[in-house]
């Protein structure tokens, strides 16, 4: 496994949740049609630019000031938790020509988005998007309800021309993933007891082999435990972020 600990600062912005001036770190990956470019907002939300476009994923206002962020031409929301869909940060960087792609669960609550169901594929702003299942199994709440159920909330792989991204939504090391194709990058949730632990990712990791794996959402989980996990999968490009 190659361990990617070196990082490009390459924006700052105010967070709420501090009030102090914060340095997002930012990826760049190389396509044939130019770069895309990760910020790792945090926790869930990330925002992607590419040939032109930007693309917001789970915008939450607790973690940054979306006023002060680039306005959306496509926004993703996998499923219908307020840390997902939050309609403070959606106003500030929704436009009239903005393209939102949502559940149904999200679609009860917030008006004007294309629902995307698991297994439907389309394309906007030159992106081919494929939903996804996304949902526990082990992980329940008291009264033994899946804290995600299965059919709510999506994953979303979006292809960047040469390059696939798989951003996994809140999830655990579902069956399905062992049927995702030639994933060069992947976001995979560590949150618990609400997505997967270390071991299900390293799992899920070894299951459908993406080329650059970003443990997300990770709250308390010590990333730590991924790295040693991977330790011999010289294939795997893990790269921690903060992404709590």
């Amino acid at each position: 496994m190659k361990t990617a600990l070196l990082f490009l600062i390459m924006g700052v912005c105010s967070t709420g949740l501090a009030g102090a001036a914060e340095l997002f770190e930012k990826d760049i990956i190389k396509t044939t049609k130019g770069d895309l470019e990760i910020t790792f907002i945090g926790h869930g939300s990330l925002m992607l630019k590419f040939d032109g476009k930007i693309i917001h994923v789970d915008p939450f206002s607790k973690l940054a000031d979306y006023a002060k962020q680039p306005k959306a031409d496509l926004i993703f929301i996998t499923h219908e938790h307020q840390d997902h869909l939050d309609p403070a940060a959606l106003q500030q960087i929704r436009t009239a020509k903005t393209v939102l792609i949502l559940t149904d669960k999200c679609a009860e609550k917030l008006a004007g988005g294309i629902v995307m169901k698991n297994g439907d594929v389309k394309n906007s702003a030159g992106i081919s998007i494929e939903a996804v299942p996304a949902y526990n199994i082990v992980h329940k709440r008291d009264t033994g309800q899946p804290f995600h159920p299965k059919g709510n909330g999506n994953g979303y792989v979006l292809t960047f021309a040469d390059i696939r991204l798989y951003i996994a939504g809140d999830t655990e090391n579902i069956p399905e993933m062992s049927q995702l194709k030639r994933i060069d990058i992947a976001f995979l949730p560590m949150n618990l007891p609400y997505t997967m632990t270390p071991e299900m990712v390293a799992d899920a990791a070894r299951s459908f082999k993406p080329k650059v794996l970003y443990p997300y959402h990770f709250g308390e989980t010590d990333p730590a435990r991924l790295v040693a996990l991977l330790k011999g999968n010289p294939d795997i490009d893990l790269r921690i972020r903060r992404m709590k």
